[in-house]
């Protein structure tokens, strides 16, 4: 009875906090005469409510109704940027970015060259310094020449990522690449899902074009890493002098070599409690961050691609739209308070 109370006052506390605004959407191509051109999507408050139109939908997920290229409301509002995992792209975040921009936020977000489903250059996917550049060459395009620019208050910016894309963000906060820990620590534990990917992302061996030192981007004012990995190559010394609010969310149910202890649980370690929050969901697994899945999803993922059902599985207790919601709860109030 307690379980269903708390249950029931979590769905009060959702529709108290009921979308007020129509979404616009809109995808723009950037840099398309550099060597690394970005495809980025845009969800923001939208004075047109119709026609609406669905995105982000295929036969294994579900999407969202936006209104395609509609004009923009009328105002100042806070914005956010988003990384997807490790051959991810836009549409995994999808779920969160919607509601965001229902709430009455700008969010963009863009495929990563190489690391991307629609891209797997190895040559790209080398340059790991470039995930974080990309972000900040979209926060340059929306702070400086978007039509959106009117509608975004540059002062309250912040970064979420999933997976790879925590990583990304926490560059962007001020986090730095340590190779040697890296290696040491995969000398201790080798895990084939982390230090697996050491050579195909560059982070064995340094790569021409290599940056020393801190990628931080101080327009970001504060960052969100939804199950990070690759956590144990950012250095303690980095960690320990962060000071970019960072809200940690972490998944439970380990998806097999990629414990969140590890992962997450390094990151809330080191970086100072005054500047960190840590949540960790204890039903929740890696892929939880992404979309809803439908019925009959893992077959026709598996169908297709053996191995990759794994994406539309959680822990046994909540449903992925339940633990969308609480993390939505979670996310918002770190916003908001930060």
């Amino acid at each position: 009875m307690k379980r269903f109370a708390c249950f029931a006052l979590l769905v009060i506390s959702w529709a108290a906090n009921a979308s007020t605004y129509s979404v616009g959407f809109d995808q723009v191509q950037l840099y398309t005469d550099s060597d690394r051109p970005l495809k980025a999507s845009v969800w923001y408050p939208s004075q047109t409510t119709f026609p609406t139109e669905r995105i982000a939908e295929n036969a294994a997920f579900f999407g969202s109704n936006v209104v395609r290229v509609g004009t923009p409301l009328a105002g100042k509002f806070p914005l956010v940027v988003m990384s997807h995992g490790y051959r991810g792209n836009w549409r995994n975040q999808n779920w969160l970015a919607t509601k965001l921009a229902q709430d009455g936020y700008v969010v963009a977000s863009l495929d990563h060259p190489g690391t991307t489903s629609f891209d797997h250059s190895a040559h790209a996917a080398a340059q790991w310094w470039q995930r974080a550049g990309d972000l900040s060459r979209l926060l340059d395009w929306l702070l400086n020449e978007s039509y959106l620019l009117p509608n975004i208050d540059a002062n309250n910016v912040t970064a979420i990522g999933h997976s790879l894309g925590g990583w990304t963000v926490m560059l962007l906060a001020g986090a730095q690449f340590d190779r040697d820990q890296l290696k040491q620590e995969c000398s201790l534990k080798a895990s084939p899902r982390v230090c697996g990917l050491m050579a195909e992302l560059g982070l064995d061996q340094p790569q021409v074009g290599e940056p020393n030192g801190s990628l931080q981007d101080t327009r970001i004012k504060r960052v969100v890493s939804l199950d990070l990995g690759l956590a144990r190559s950012f250095s303690r010394q980095s960690l320990q002098s962060l000071t970019t609010p960072t809200l940690i969310l972490a998944a439970d149910v380990d998806i097999g070599d990629l414990p969140q202890a590890e992962e997450s649980g390094f990151l809330a370690q080191y970086i100072p409690k005054n500047k960190r929050q840590y949540i960790v969901y204890s039903d929740a697994a890696h892929f939880s961050f992404m979309q809803l899945c439908k019925s009959g999803a893992i077959d026709l993922i598996e169908e297709e691609n053996p191995g990759d059902g794994i994406v539309c599985k959680d822990g046994n207790e909540r449903s992925r739209d339940e633990l969308h919601q609480v993390m939505y709860q979670d996310i918002i109030r770190f916003i908001q308070a930060s």
